[in-house]
């Protein structure tokens, strides 16, 4: 196959610039613009296109079911899978700021590639944000008729959340709650991708690591999901947030403020879907490594050492370790 590829870009744009940084870039845009494809693809299939359709009971029902949430779910694990099982050959598809810090913090990922890295991925949230508004638009604007909203006037808040995230409203308008949530979803995401990638410990053979990281991010929504809609990744929230306010949800996008009269109301929420996520990676990171990796580190050093501490043997080859 490697053999019969041609390259679109040109042999010369090729060897000069897409082997290094500006290749990885390149796919972590493209691996975060496929994520959102099919995660913001699946939350508009909810909450527009199938009653839209007239395959729900009224053309404004959505969340009548826990279905509803299994599809979202489902549809965040499986975009994912995708996103990484794109990237990952080049980048090693973070495709997530959170994890990207975490693995500049615990695992010598070079520190000035973290900016670079996070600005490829908020653009290819956002590019991803508004190919699913292009596909949909038709199906959000027929709901938002249906349950009579205007995006502009700032009370579209269940079209919103198409793009990007908001708080429930039991933590009555505070942060705290909000924070907490976001930084335990990411600290659980990030704790099992450190241990998935991590090939000291039970590490999935072949390829199937993708498809695990996937699961991880449904067990995530499945068991910490619906309190904040769990961004657990700033690129997620964030690019699509601002595609929102340009597509003229005005500031229920940015700078995240609502109030329905009734009770109901945030105000400034755009900051914890970034800081929360990142908080908390660093935290699942170095929990991870603490109780794990430290452990795996030193049995995997005492092995080596017993190995070639035996008399007549050479010293053994041990590869370095991955971190």
């Amino acid at each position: 196959m490697a053999d019969e590829y041609q390259p679109i870009h040109g042999a010369g744009r090729q060897t000069f610039g897409l082997k290094g940084l500006w290749g990885e870039l390149s796919a972590e845009m493209f691996g975060t613009f496929v994520l959102i494809c099919f995660g913001d693809g699946c939350v508009a299939m909810a909450v527009a296109a199938l009653n839209s359709s007239g395959r729900a009971a009224t053309p404004t029902t959505i969340f009548m079911a826990s279905g509803d949430w299994l599809l979202i779910t489902f549809g965040w694990a499986f975009a994912v899978m995708v996103g990484v099982y794109v990237a990952g050959g080049i980048s090693g598809a973070h495709i997530n700021p959170a994890v990207t810090l975490a693995l500049a913090v615990r695992r010598r990922f070079p520190w000035g590639h973290v900016v670079p890295y996070w600005i490829a991925q908020v653009v290819g949230a956002f590019l991803g944000a508004a190919l699913v508004m292009w596909v949909y638009r038709d199906s959000i604007a027929a709901y938002n008729t249906a349950a009579h909203l205007v995006p502009s006037a700032g009370n579209a808040l269940a079209s919103y959340s198409i793009f990007a995230t908001f708080p429930s409203p039991v933590f009555h308008g505070g942060i705290g709650g909000p924070f907490l949530d976001e930084a335990v979803g990411t600290a659980l995401l990030v704790l099992g991708v450190f241990a998935v990638t991590d090939a000291r410990n039970t590490a999935p053979l072949s390829n199937m690591g993708p498809l695990i990281v996937g699961f991880i991010v449904f067990a995530v929504g499945t068991s910490f999901g619906a309190q904040t809609g769990y961004a657990i990744n700033p690129a997620r929230d964030f690019g699509p947030r601002l595609f929102a306010f340009i597509a003229g949800y005005g500031q229920v996008a940015l700078p995240g403020t609502f109030n329905n009269g009734a009770g109901f109301s945030f105000s400034n929420y755009f900051w914890i879907p970034i800081i929360g996520p990142l908080f908390g990676g660093c935290v699942g990171g170095i929990l991870y490594d603490f109780f794990i990796g430290d452990v795996l580190h030193a049995r995997k050093s005492g092995t080596a050492q017993a190995v070639a501490s035996e008399p007549g043997r050479a010293e053994p080859n041990v590869q370095p370790e991955r971190l």
